[in-house]
């Protein structure tokens, strides 16, 4: 029938894919029935009004819009499409959806597949590809995530310092060749804890133009352990220069320290101390603030191992280059740019225990082996674990 959904043949970049022999079984989304759905439907409302109470502040429109959204999106009473079959009559439902970027895994899961798609097929060139991947220490994660507005610059100084290494290696002026890059912009970190970090898949070389105006690729070599580090040390000196010129940075006796925050509005006040929990992985409110919260190891702790290749770390802050895909190899890519672009959460990592605590399920366990994140109901992962 019409409305049975065969495997896309996909064009642009690479070969298009053979549609699929046979039409796929079309099945609704029931967000209804996921552990994620009900513990927000049964508790939001029960958290928004405690954080208001612990803090004496309303918490921000955009927040409690985005429970409301992710409560309505793919229940059939809040709006559908009805589908119908010109051959046999066959009627479908479609329910709609909320196209939020907060924490919605159906449209997080639906985004990730589109841009993804769009990147490989419409944006990125055949020619090789490295990851760029930064980290930041805790004390500008807090500031990032208090002050949103600073993130285009650090990545703006993380191009330049990327872009004049390729020209450099290619031996290029700064106008004699022009590199391209794509960066998400990730806020949250396996655990559904806040941690605003940089992804950038950078053409690993520079477009220059030849004598006849067509531009030619000049492919980079890899850089060394040694260059790396010295990448991130140029980088770091940067962005303390620009948040010290900005004013939210002080330095002083070869000493630098985050300026004192504006805490004064009620988003401060509710947010800053929602924020700087979830960065940490400490408890908010409630009689255990502070504190860590609880985790279950079911995994072997791992060994230390020596430093990872392409991997530089500095007060902090961390640089990593080590994953490229190479020119020919568009599957590898979308699986990248899949990696880069997925949600903060999957239904599938939610759960309930016996006790009715939630447990999140880390993607990879952790070096001291564990596997699972064990919070209470009044906590939720717009916000990063909270109380256990």
């Amino acid at each position: 029938m019409s409305i049975a959904r065969r495997q896309p043949a996909r064009v642009g970049s690479y070969a298009a894919r053979p549609a699929h022999p046979h039409p796929l079984h079309h099945e609704r989304h029931r967000p209804e029935q996921t552990t994620l759905y009900r513990v927000v439907q049964q508790h939001a409302a029960s958290f928004i009004a405690h954080t208001e109470a612990s803090t004496g502040a309303e918490l921000p429109r955009f927040i409690k819009d985005e429970f409301d959204a992710f409560l309505e999106c793919g229940i059939l009473a809040h709006g559908f499409l009805r589908l119908r079959c010109g051959e046999c009559g066959h009627d479908k439902l479609l329910a709609f959806s909320c196209k939020r970027r907060g924490f919605c895994p159906s449209c997080g899961a639906r985004r990730m597949s589109q841009t993804a798609a769009h990147l490989v097929d419409h944006v990125i060139p055949h020619v090789p590809v490295r990851q760029w991947v930064l980290s930041l220490p805790i004390p500008l994660r807090v500031l990032l995530a208090a002050q949103p507005e600073l993130v285009t610059p650090v990545l703006q100084v993380v191009q330049r310092v990327v872009e004049r290494h390729l020209l450099d290696v290619a031996g290029l002026k700064a106008d004699e060749g022009q590199g391209g890059a794509v960066t998400l912009i990730q806020r949250f970190g396996s655990a559904a804890n806040l941690n605003i970090h940089l992804h950038c898949l950078v053409l690993d070389g520079v477009y220059r133009c030849g004598a006849d105006g067509a531009p030619s690729f000049v492919e980079a070599d890899a850089p060394t352990d040694d260059e790396l580090d010295a990448l991130l040390h140029t980088v770091i000196t940067r962005l303390m220069k620009m948040l010290t010129r900005r004013g939210v940075l002080v330095e002083d006796m070869g000493q630098a320290w985050l300026a004192e925050l504006d805490a004064d509005g009620e988003e401060a006040r509710t947010l800053r101390q929602l924020q700087a929990a979830a960065i940490t992985y400490r408890i908010a409110f409630g009689p255990r603030v502070g504190q860590k919260v609880l985790t279950l190891r079911g995994a072997m702790p791992r060994e230390a191992t020596a430093r990872q290749p392409l991997c530089a770390d500095i007060d902090g802050f961390s640089l990593h280059a080590a994953v490229r895909v190479e020119a020919h190899d568009r599957k590898r890519l979308e699986q990248l740019c899949r990696y880069i672009t997925r949600p903060a959460l999957s239904d599938e990592r939610v759960q309930l225990n016996a006790a009715g605590q939630v447990e999140l399920k880390l993607k990879t366990p952790w070096r001291d082996g564990t596997t699972h994140l064990v919070m209470s109901l009044t906590c939720l992962p717009i916000f990063g674990p909270a109380e256990a």
